[in-house]
């Protein structure tokens, strides 16, 4: 059996940003053009009238503050309120293909390796641009990778699931190293006219690179341990998909058909879920609270990261001990707690420990045990 490692990490960050003040002035101009629409109906009671959104209520809501897009200009125009991407012919990269693999070669280039060391790509992501061919074997291709490659979806856990797939692999002697890459484009699957979820996403890719701890070439992080769990609930979901036209108004323009949660469940019921994962997986290690130098969770909310902190450490966890990037990047989906990772993990030193954890739809739930080897 090998030991498996992380040795590198990227982040692509998209060009354009979109701070709450953008945001809620594109959001309120929506509401006065349905407002004045339907300002009959309205009148006779027949309709709710939309209401506004504010910088403060945003903040308050998730502890975000700004968010990076694909496309800004679609996104902040009342009148479309998505973004509108670029027409690619089918000679051309795909637009999340082009985003890991930016990544990717960043992670590469962190690790000391090249394309000819990696046997396994997987893209691990909350949604993928189309149904086949795989994403991840077009960015093999791309980065010019031998081996194999895969899709991998499990919403805001795919990357955490990835890398234990890729673990276990290098751990078997199966494979020698794998990237493991997420291309997040959440702005594509986000309903930016709903008032209680307009601000929540951004968009972004990852990517990880995960090898046998003997063939590393420098400081990098040993998995000691990774642990994953499903419960099936439809709490956070997206009914689109490829049955959409064969169904009585499979076409409309469904609310269901883009990102929606209810989100009063998801914090009842996804909290103690993810606390008792973390305890029981520490448990099973024998790593104590006080063993745990950092913790890189899932940024989909403030409230939630801290309230996990507290639970997993006993204590409220001080900035460093559990680093937040969600003001910047908004939630990612399953890029978030690689991000946290990637900004925030230099500066453990030889032996310290500690835990990536991802949680979401499914509901799912990924962790993984790490210790600096330097």
């Amino acid at each position: 059996m090998y030991t498996a490692a992380i040795t590198g990490t990227g982040v692509y960050t998209p060009s354009e940003r979109i701070t709450n003040a953008e945001l809620v002035k594109a959001f309120n101009a929506y509401v006065d053009l349905q407002n004045a629409k339907h300002a009959e109906a309205i009148a006779a009671g027949e309709r709710e009238p939309l209401q506004y959104s504010s910088e403060e209520f945003i903040l308050k809501a998730s502890g975000i503050e700004n968010r990076f897009v694909m496309d800004k200009a679609g996104v902040l125009d009342p009148e479309i309120m998505h973004p509108q991407l670029r027409q690619r012919s089918d000679d051309e990269p795909g637009i999340m293909a082009e985003m890991a693999v930016d990544a990717a070669q960043k992670a590469l280039a962190q690790a000391g390796k090249t394309a000819a060391d990696i046997d396994l790509v997987i893209c691990a992501a909350s949604n993928m641009e189309r149904a086949y061919p795989a994403v991840a074997i077009e960015i093999q291709q791309l980065l010019g990778i031998n081996g194999f490659a895969f899709d991998m979806n499990v919403a805001c856990s795919s990357a955490t699931f990835g890398i234990q797939a890729a673990a276990d692999m290098i751990r078997s002697g199966s494979i020698r190293a794998a990237l493991v890459v997420n291309p997040e484009i959440c702005s594509g699957h986000l309903e930016w006219r709903d008032r209680d979820c307009h601000f929540i996403f951004g968009d972004v890719a990852t990517a990880t690179l995960i090898e046998r701890g003997q063939d590393a070439t420098g400081a990098h992080f040993e998995i000691l341990s990774t642990r994953c769990a499903t419960e099936f609930s439809n709490n956070i979901r997206n009914n689109n998909g490829y049955l959409r036209r064969s169904r009585p108004d499979g076409v409309a323009d469904r609310r269901d058909m883009q990102f929606m949660q209810n989100g009063r469940k998801v914090f009842k019921e996804v909290l103690p879920m993810v606390s008792q994962h973390i305890a029981d997986h520490m448990a099973a290690e024998g790593v104590e609270a006080a063993d745990l130098k950092r913790l890189w969770l899932h940024q989909a909310n403030k409230t939630m990261n801290d309230f996990i902190g507290k639970k997993v450490l006993g204590r409220t966890p001080e900035p460093e001990e559990q680093p937040n990037i969600l003001q910047d990047y908004a939630n990612t989906s399953s890029a978030g707690s690689i991000i946290a990772f990637s900004q925030y993990s230099d500066d453990l030193m030889d032996g310290e420990t500690g835990l990536i954890c991802s949680f979401g739809a499914g509901y799912s739930v990924g962790s993984v045990l790490l210790r600096r080897k330097s």
